[in-house]
C-alpha cells in the first residue's frame, strides 16, 4: 500500500539577524569563522517561541493543508534537540492544541537534526502496518549556539510538519533508508545550556560520511541515478556542505537551490530537512521525483525517495516556506541576545 505526504505546515519566526553582526561583536575571530559558511542571516525566535509554539503553528497549517478530520490522526511524534522540558512532552501539547486528542499515541523523539524524519518514518510504518489512518510527523527547533562559537552563526528557529496518509497522497514516498553509527560529532550533557561540537570533525566521518552513504544506498537500492530526480534536499548545517555532498554524488545546484534554505534562515536543526523538503513541495509539479537526505549528530542519516502527484497542484500550500521566510525583522546582537535568552542576571533594584 503506497503511503506519502497529505498535507504539510511549514514555520519560520519572523525575525533576523545578519552574521555580519555577529562577526563584529567578536573581531577576527568572529570574520574568521563566518567564513564559507554561506549563511548571510538566520531566523530568531521571538521572546515566546519555543519548539512547542513552532511545532503547534506547523501543524495547524499542515491540517489546514490536508482538510482533514483531527479525529482522524492516530499518532503524533515531534522531534527536537529543544524540547522546552526536560520532563513533559512536547507531542502532546501539539495534539491538545489540535484537537486530535484523547485517542491518539504521542511522544517526543530526539536524533539531533534528524528526529523529524525519523518521526516520518515512524507514522509511515504505522500507516503501512494500518495501526493508524493518519499520523502527524514534525521537526522542529530553536537551536542554541555559545555565544563566540561557529554555531552561533548558523543556529536558527523554525519546523515543518507533515501528516502521513494512504489517501489523496500530495506526494508518494516509495522508500527510506537510513545509515547509522556512534559517531560522536556533536553533544550536550543533561544541565548543560550549550552544545559542544567536534569542529572539523564534523565534516568528513561524521556529516559526509552518513549523508553520502545513506543517499548512495538508497540510489543503489532502487537503480537510480541523480539525473532520474528533479530535486534533491540534504541536510544543511550552513549553505556549504549540502552544495559539496551533492556535488560528489552527481547533482547538480539547479536540483539543489530550491530547497537550500540555511543561507537564509539559518540552521534549524530538526526542521531543516523537512522545511527544505516543504520548500521544494511548494513549487514542484506532478511526476517530479524528490531525494531528501537528513543528518543527525551522533550520527545517522535518513534518505527518502519521493514522487510528486497531480494532488499537490490541485492542493498548493497557500502557506508557503517563501511567505514565512520573506516576512521578516532584523535584530541587532544585543536584542538577539535578550531573546535567546544570552543574557544573565538581573538588574539591581534601585
Amino acid at each position: 500500500m503506497p503511503v506519502g505526504i497529505v498535507g504539510y505546515g511549514a514555520y519560520v519566526p519572523k525575525y533576523r539577524i545578519k552574521t555580519e553582526d555577529i562577526a563584529v561583536v567578536w573581531g577576527e575571530d568572529g570574520e574568521r569563522m563566518k567564513k564559507g559558511l554561506n549563511v548571510r542571516e538566520k531566523s530568531v525566535p521571538a521572546i515566546d517561541e519555543d519548539t512547542a509554539t513552532i511545532s503547534v503553528t506547523c501543524a495547524r497549517n499542515a491540517l489546514e493543508h490536508a482538510g482533514i478530520d483531527p479525529a482522524d490522526i492516530g499518532a503524533v511524534y515531534v522531534g527536537s534537540e529543544s524540547h522546552p522540558y526536560a520532563v513533559k512532552t512536547t507531542s502532546t501539547i501539539v495534539a491538545e492544541a489540535i484537537e486530535a486528542t484523547p485517542e491518539l499515541m504521542a511522544a517526543d523523539y530526539q536524533f539531533a537534526c534528524k528526529a523529524g524524519t525519523a518521526a516520518i518514518q515512524t507514522v509511515m510504518g504505522m500507516v503501512q502496518s494500518k495501526m493508524i489512518k493518519y499520523g502527524v510527523a514534525i521537526g522542529a527547533d530553536t537551536s542554541q549556539g555559545k555565544p563566540g562559537d561557529a554555531l552561533e552563526y548558523t543556529a536558527s528557529a523554525g519546523g515543518a510538519a507533515y501528516i502521513i496518509g494512504a489517501e489523496k497522497l500530495l506526494a508518494i514516498i516509495h522508500d527510506t533508508y537510513s545509515f547509522t553509527t556512534d559517531t560522536p560529532d556533536f553533544w550536550r550533557r543533561e544541565g548543560q545550556e550549550y552544545p559542544s561540537h567536534g569542529s572539523r570533525f564534523t565534516a568528513e566521518p561524521a556529516y559526509f560520511r552518513h549523508v553520502l552513504a545513506a543517499a548512495k544506498g538508497i540510489l543503489d537500492k532502487h537503480k537510480m541515478e541523480p539525473k532520474d530526480f528533479k530535486y534533491a534536499v540534504f541536510h544543511q548545517p550552513n549553505g556549504k556542505f549540502p552544495l559539496t555532498a551533492g556535488k560528489k554524488l552527481g547533482f547538480t545546484e539547479e536540483q539543489i537551490k530550491t530547497g537550500l534554505l540555511t543561507p537564509y534562515i539559518g540552521n534549524t536543526y530538526s526542521g531543516a530537512t523537512p522545511l527544505g523538503l516543504a520548500a521544494v513541495l511548494d513549487e514542484a509539479m506532478a511526476g517530479d521525483k524528490i531525494l531528501a537526505v537528513s543528518y543527525g549528530s551522533g550520527a545517522g542519516s535518513d534518505a527518502f525517495i519521493i514522487e510528486v502527484t497531480k494532488e499537490n497542484e490541485k492542493n498548493r500550500n497557500k502557506k508557503t516556506v517563501k511567505s514565512y521566510m520573506n516576512r521578516k525583522e532584523y535584530v541587532n546582537y544585543s536584542i538577539y541576545s535578550k531573546l535567546k535568552g544570552k543574557i544573565k542576571g538581573v538588574a539591581l533594584e534601585k
